[in-house]
């Protein structure tokens, strides 16, 4: 069987910290805090992501915060089409040259989209199929559900996030690190932790450790309210973390005896907390809460009807 024609088979070179260190100096590139770059400089670790990834021939990838480009040259060897967003300008311009020299059989498969991964409203080219980035630790959950829900293209994915974010992202309900982070991701997806990252593969090495997490789509709690209707109750339910969710959602449903006929509508006892719920129960909740909006509520609330 001959090989697919749609991947070089001359793989790219990658990226080492004298290679990182170079291209920085040669850009007059000092890495900011306030940006969240940290460059990887240990091509192990970035064919232990690609692997980790599931990649494949028939992969678009997006990929978000390139950086010097250590993580695009590990892509551009095992996928079809490879898109960054990079918001530094001075990098932006760079990487073309980048891919050009250290993956010349690759160049024609990837392009650079100088933009605020947070501000996209679309991605050139076909539509991506998996999402791999290295995310900018400030930012990280914010782009990771702007993407999401921005492109439902994506398959597939994995990201290398701050450690206690990997944490929260994958946490099931009931856990203490189950939050908001926790509950919108699985919206999207069924979301695991995929391993751990030292500190010293970076240039400059973080003052956090780091966490892979590794996503697979899914579609969302079948509701007749909206994802903005259900993500509202979610940040009202952390809110207030400790108290029980008949008071934390009391400012949402307009008093404390309306949030708690939406809940008797969604099965949930007013007294429970709202680590203890699933994305589909929160999703209930919002649904009873829109009835009492409409007139057509739950029993306990006006216009509602008995459900017993």
């Amino acid at each position: 069987m001959s090989e697919p024609q749609d991947i070089p088979s001359a793989g790219p070179r990658l990226l080492g910290p004298a290679d990182v260190r170079s291209l920085a100096a040669a850009l007059d590139v000092r890495p900011t805090k306030k940006r969240g770059q940290n460059f990887v400089i240990d091509a192990n670790t970035v064919r232990r992501i690609v692997r980790a990834a599931g990649v494949g021939e028939d992969d678009v990838v997006l990929e978000v915060g390139p950086g010097l480009g250590s993580l695009t040259l590990g892509l551009l060897g095992a996928v079809r089409r490879v898109v960054a967003v990079e918001v530094d300008p001075v990098l932006a311009a760079a990487l073309p040259g980048t891919v050009a020299e250290y993956a010349p059989g690759h160049a024609d498969r990837f392009e650079v989209v100088e933009a605020d991964a947070l501000r996209v409203t679309s991605v050139p080219g076909p539509p991506p199929t998996a999402l791999v980035a290295n995310l900018p630790y400030n930012v990280a959950v914010p782009v990771l559900l702007h993407l999401m829900a921005l492109l439902p293209s994506l398959r597939h994915g994995l990201v290398m996030v701050q450690s206690e974010v990997a944490d929260r992202l994958a946490a099931p309900p009931g856990s203490r690190t189950y939050g908001v982070p926790s509950v919108k991701a699985a919206w999207f997806a069924d979301v695991r932790r995929a391993g751990a990252v030292g500190r010293n593969v970076f240039w400059p090495a973080p003052s956090v450790d780091s966490g892979l997490v590794a996503w697979e789509h899914r579609d969302p709690p079948t509701t007749a309210v909206t994802r903005e209707q259900v993500f509202a109750v979610v940040d009202a339910a952390f809110a207030q973390r400790r108290k029980t969710l008949r008071a934390t959602l009391r400012g949402l449903a307009g008093s404390a005896e309306a949030a708690e006929a939406a809940l008797a509508f969604a099965g949930v006892d007013p007294r429970t907390r709202g680590e203890q719920l699933d994305v589909a129960q929160f999703a209930a909740v919002a649904e009873g809460l829109a009835q009492l909006r409409a007139g057509t509520g739950p029993a306990g609330a006006p216009g509602g009807e008995d459900r017993s």
